[in-house]
């Protein structure tokens, strides 16, 4: 009796994962690899000169696709854009439609904003790890990096991050880039 039982719940957990496994790229595309406020990100990353999924991969990292995302030091909303930051943006957008800070809890212009900010950063630095550090840590602390020939051997790219919390920043992004690429852009599919 105990040996048919057995069979019985291994033939189940068999069953179970073939129907996992079949289904495993819309899984991953549903709760892993999410594309949420598409029309936002394709957008604002068309217009920005940015790849979406580098785009996505930010969001996924810094808020998990959550528009009321708060860090503990006040960033906001889906791409955790900063007080100083969002003014910095605003003045090199020249924008002048009155938003103020709290408009970051909306996902449209979050994603605007820090798809510009992205932008700036990756045309200043020519490199996306470098540009993630500055996204992470500010300019002010990147441009002293880049000045330390321990870090930099051209002055304008990072060999090493000299900061765990960066660094581990960046692989997190870099990661779920790879996870986006890998699994969106396979087989010719974009």
């Amino acid at each position: 009796m105990l040996k048919k039982l057995f069979s019985i719940f291994l033939i189940v957990c068999i069953l179970l994962a073939g129907a996992v496994m079949l289904n495993a790229e819309k899984l991953c595309k549903k709760y892993i690899y999410k594309t949420e406020y598409s029309e936002y990100v394709e957008y604002y990353a068309d217009k920005c000169g940015l790849d979406k999924y580098f785009v996505y991969a930010i969001i996924k990292t810094e808020s998990g696709f959550d528009s009321k995302a708060e860090s503990d030091v006040g960033a906001r909303g889906l791409m955790q854009i900063m007080e100083d930051a969002f003014e910095w943006v605003k003045y090199r957008m020249d924008d002048d439609r009155g938003l103020v800070y709290d408009d970051m809890y909306k996902p449209e212009y979050n994603i605007e904003y820090g798809c510009y900010l992205i932008s700036l950063l990756y045309e200043e630095y020519g490199d996306k790890e470098t540009a993630l550090a500055a996204y992470f840590m500010g300019r002010g602390k990147v441009n002293e990096w880049l000045k330390n020939d321990e870090y930099s051997d051209d002055g304008v790219t990072l060999k090493e991050i000299p900061s765990a919390a960066a660094q581990h920043y960046v692989d997190k992004v870099m990661t779920a880039y790879n996870g986006y690429t890998n699994l969106y852009l396979k087989k010719g599919q974009e």
